[in-house]
């Protein structure tokens, strides 16, 4: 029972790291009509930026700060240079242009900080752990992740159904052509939320650097997983993006920890473990099918 609550953790704590990745990818695709591959090399600026930051002054504040600053910035700087010229142009422009975006972005962050992976201190703070349950103590550190990943879901949920700002990303998310025809500075929007979606990727990155080795690729890592998520989430949608965040963590930490021994059960060992770690990292993949089998545009796709 303690291993299956510690699971569950982590399986949320994972969740939310996918939605703040997922939740600006889907409305950038869902209003703007681009595929951004290089959504992952943002999470990865944000983790670089906070990592070097937090080693060079001892602040993890600060770093925060930087990832922050840093993937926002250069969000707004991949928009106006690279983005805003891919609008009019088709998917496979998109593609081979924001797949071009990822090897610049690996390449350059190679040439600043090298190949050795970054490894962040956490603040004393967050250094100990939490007695959630009997027997069950758990990092302090990933239980402040998992609190501003709903803190951030419940922020976007006020910006996207009480503000006029987020009228027009619900409206730009179900009709881009209608939005731009009643006069909205549809370049402003556009710019807004893509720097919206940089900044939660910059933020995923800073709260992942110091649970995982920040490394050149590491985007590459997680984006697959974070379109499966918008996917079954439904594209344009935020609340789609948090349902589906939160299940395939759920569902793939719970597959990764328990199947290969389940599996022990009734078959050899090796054979239980190979198979098991097999379909556990298809696990999301084999979901995704699933659902667009019930449901094709995802499961809160935006009306269009």
């Amino acid at each position: 029972m303690i291993l299956l609550f510690e699971q569950l953790l982590n399986g949320l704590q994972y969740g939310v790291t996918l939605f703040l990745l997922a939740a600006g990818l889907t409305l950038i695709f869902g209003i703007m009509g681009v595929i951004n591959l290089a959504h992952g090399a943002l999470y990865m600026v944000g983790a670089f930026a906070a990592s070097w930051v937090a080693i060079q002054t001892g602040s993890f504040w600060g770093g925060l700060v930087a990832g922050l600053v840093a993937s926002g910035l250069i969000g707004l700087v991949v928009e106006t240079a690279v983005i805003r010229r891919l609008y009019a142009r088709d998917h496979l422009d998109q593609v081979l242009a924001t797949f071009a975006l990822i090897l610049i972005f690996n390449q350059t962050t190679v040439l600043i900080f090298g190949r050795q992976p970054l490894f962040t201190t956490l603040p004393e703070i967050f250094s100990g752990s939490v007695e959630i349950i009997p027997g069950l103590p758990y990092p302090t550190y990933r239980l402040f992740v998992i609190a501003v990943g709903l803190a951030v879901a419940l922020g976007l949920y006020f910006l996207i159904n009480k503000t006029r700002i987020g009228m027009l990303v619900r409206a730009g998310a179900t009709n881009r052509q209608m939005v731009r025809a009643l006069g909205v500075n549809i370049q402003g929007l556009y710019t807004a939320v893509f720097a919206l979606g940089a900044l939660l990727a910059g933020l995923a990155g800073v709260m992942a650097s110091p649970i995982v080795s920040v490394q050149v690729g590491m985007g590459d890592e997680i984006i697959l997983a974070t379109f499966v998520v918008v996917v079954i989430g439904g594209v344009g949608s935020v609340k789609g993006a948090f349902v589906a965040g939160i299940v395939l963590g759920l569902f793939d930490t719970m597959l990764r920890a328990f199947l290969p021994a389940t599996l022990q059960q009734v078959m050899p060992g090796p054979e239980a473990q190979a198979l098991g770690v097999g379909i556990s990292s298809m696990g999301i993949y084999l979901m995704m099918a699933l659902v667009l089998l019930v449901r094709p545009r995802g499961l809160f796709a935006a009306r269009g």
